[in-house]
């Protein structure tokens, strides 16, 4: 092969020609660049070893031939390679980046640079070329660039915290969502000005904005509550962290600022100050009513066993009797209020029998119930239903519920009892035809002391706090409890609902989150075309230790999948302009994709939505928003159909 110096001329100064050899050998050796030589109408003739490394041709495979072969069908239609040549020879030089291609078809992304060659008469006699393989930093600078913009787009959109830059001096040079949302200005507004504006004008005036710039200058941060002002002058209450931000020669660029509306929270915290002294008076209280109690009973018991009392004497005892053990239930129903709210109460979780709990619950208000000659009738289902509960405490539910259908009923009334599963809970009714609720007074039955006076039996008042005891204890249980009435004179219904027991066969938390745990890392590619919530599950998903890539619609996720080769895609139904559906039937068509699970993630749960989803080819079924158990459950399976040794 002619050495590219060799013009013909045989009367060259010999010493010229060995350095030219020499240089030339050294290019040759060269195999981080392809360096290599075009005739002036673009065919090749020579080739270092960085060529044939980048470009995957030998020296005799590829000499002759002409350089548009490395760039695409596209490049090539649009006469992209005779445009570059023109442009070097105008020029003297041309640079572009761009995707090339290899002997075996793949593409890389490469920086160029054609370098035409001359005479000394100044004629054109080919050009000098140098690729480099750029693929990896444009990779690196992509991702890059995605997390800068993923970042930016969640501080822009993030609403609960007031987010903003500072520059130097205390200007404001950035605005986010929430700080408009909390402070009350519009970006336009605001950029400029100096965050002076928004404390107190005896803060300002006491130079607390320019002393906390001071401190985090020095120390880095700093954070602070107190009040600060919106824009139409009402006050909140806020958590500060001001941080100072560097650039790399360590020069101050200014001050990164977030602030939280704490205001709910300290009214909140006001509530439970004042909420725990009223505990406490409760508690104590109890314990005090509890010591006069003891000999009030003894002394009836005493009564009881003397013989010979008058018949006024007899029915004063009995009279005494009856008020004390209802005196007695009140002050219980106080201890256990005190402690509910106290957080002291421990429930002793266990498998509880729905037929049991009744037939406890009825036992334990028998005697209060025939008082009245009320008859209580059981409606439950003839197969065996089991809870998750605190056997007493339920009964003490359902006999405070009993009690108070029986206490706001007639005489000789029916009280009904009726169970059922409904959507994996065990559904009570306690059912009475006594004297209703009206409708305003529905929502505020279950609050502390509060009492409907008007349709009680004479001398069966109490202080209101049974339904709150009620539903303390069915809330710590994880159900619900609500009142139900037509209204005045037309009886009450009180629906109890608790989680049912777990089956036997179900896998307990623990052994499921260790079988989460235990799941390698994956390539998942979301496509959803909500970000935020895209990129929030990215988040929480790369926090797991997953490669994560996100689409923000379906054409975007074509393009990403056969080089990202994903083991799951989790991809949304409704996305404008290519749907679901249709995402996965392209992404099915792709070979490289064969070992792929698919999950639809979707708003609709019903059976013939998840019937659709499967019948279109999705693995998996996901009703929003997704719990993270069932993501978990997900991801174990997608690691089993890998089998653990896919990369």
């Amino acid at each position: 092969m002619r050495s590219p110096h060799d013009t013909g001329k045989h009367d060259r100064d010999p010493a010229a020609t060995a350095v030219g050899l020499d240089y030339w050998m050294l290019v040759q050796a060269i195999e981080d660049y392809a360096i290599f030589l075009l005739d002036a109408s673009g065919h090749i003739v020579s080739w270092n070893a960085g060529a044939q490394k980048l470009k995957g041709y030998a020296a005799q495979e590829i000499i002759g031939q002409h350089f548009s072969r490395f760039y695409t069908e596209e490049a090539v239609a649009r006469g992209w390679p005779a445009y570059e040549l023109q442009q070097a020879s105008l020029t003297g030089r041309f640079e572009d980046e761009g995707w090339r291609v290899r002997k075996d078809g793949t593409t890389f992304w490469s920086n160029v640079v054609i370098t035409a060659i001359r005479n000394e008469a100044g004629i054109l006699t080919g050009f000098a070329k140098i690729t480099r393989d750029l693929t990896a930093q444009r990779e690196y600078m992509e991702a890059l660039r995605q997390s800068e913009e993923r970042f930016r787009l969640l501080v822009d959109n993030v609403k609960d915290y007031a987010i903003f830059m500072l520059d130097p001096q205390g200007y404001v040079v950035s605005w986010n969502a929430g700080a408009a949302r909390i402070k009350g200005y519009r970006r336009e507004e605001i950029i400029g000005k100096h965050f002076s504006l928004f404390y107190l004008p005896e803060d300002a005036a006491a130079g607390k904005p320019a002393r906390e710039l001071a401190i985090a200058r020095q120390l880095g941060r700093v954070e602070d509550e107190g009040w600060r002002v919106r824009k139409d002058g009402t006050t909140f209450w806020a958590n500060v962290n001001i941080t100072a931000v560097h650039d790399e020669s360590n020069r101050l660029r200014g001050f990164a600022k977030v602030t939280r509306d704490l205001t709910e929270r300290r009214q909140r915290e006001e509530l439970e100050r004042s909420g725990e002294r009223m505990r406490e008076f409760l508690a104590t209280l109890a314990h005090e009513l509890r010591n006069p109690l003891a000999p009030v009973r003894n002394a009836v018991g005493v009564m009881q066993l003397e013989t010979g009392l008058s018949p006024t004497l007899a029915r004063a005892r009995d009279l005494i009797d009856r008020q004390v053990t209802h005196l007695t239930r009140l002050v219980d129903d106080l201890l256990d209020v005190g402690r509910i709210m106290s957080n002291k109460v421990e429930l002793r979780l266990a498998r509880v029998d729905l037929g049991e709990l009744v037939t406890r619950a009825v036992e334990a208000a028998r005697p209060f119930i025939d008082a009245h000659e009320q008859q209580v009738v059981s409606h439950l289902p003839y197969e065996s239903v089991s809870l998750r509960g605190d056997m007493t405490r339920l009964v003490q539910v359902l006999q405070n519920l009993l009690h108070n259908a029986s206490k706001f009923s007639p005489p000789g009334s029916r009280i009904d009892i009726a169970g059922r599963v409904e959507q994996r809970m065990a559904v009570l009714e306690v059912r009475d035809s006594g004297c209703g609720i009206p409708l305003g007074s529905l929502d505020r039955i279950f609050e502390l002391f509060a009492q409907e006076k008007d349709c009680q039996n004479s001398g069966e008042g109490g202080l209101g706090i049974g339904l709150t005891l009620c539903k303390s204890l069915v809330d710590m249980h994880g159900g619900s409890i609500i009142a139900t009435s037509d209204g005045p004179g037309c009886g009450s219904t009180f629906t109890l609902s608790l989680p049912l027991a777990a089956a036997p066969s179900d896998t307990p938390a623990d052994e499921a989150n260790a079988a989460a745990s235990e799941v390698k890392p994956l390539r998942i590619l979301l496509v959803d075309d909500n970000r935020d919530s895209a990129d929030s599950l990215a988040m929480l998903l790369e926090l797991k230790g997953h490669e994560v890539r996100i689409a923000y619609e379906g054409e975007q996720a074509l393009q990403i999948a056969p080089r990202f080769m994903p083991h799951l895609a989790v991809i949304d139904i409704a996305m404008p302009k290519m749907d679901g559906y249709a995402t996965l039937a392209a992404l099915r068509q792709m070979p490289e994709l064969a070992g792929t699970m698919y999950a639809a993630m979707t708003g609709f749960g019903h059976a013939s939505d998840r019937d659709r989803t499967r019948e279109a080819g999705f693995h998996a079924h996901l009703v929003k928003p997704v719990e993270l158990a069932l993501f978990d459950t997900l991801l174990a399976q997608v690691e089993a159909r890998r089998g653990g040794g896919a990369s």
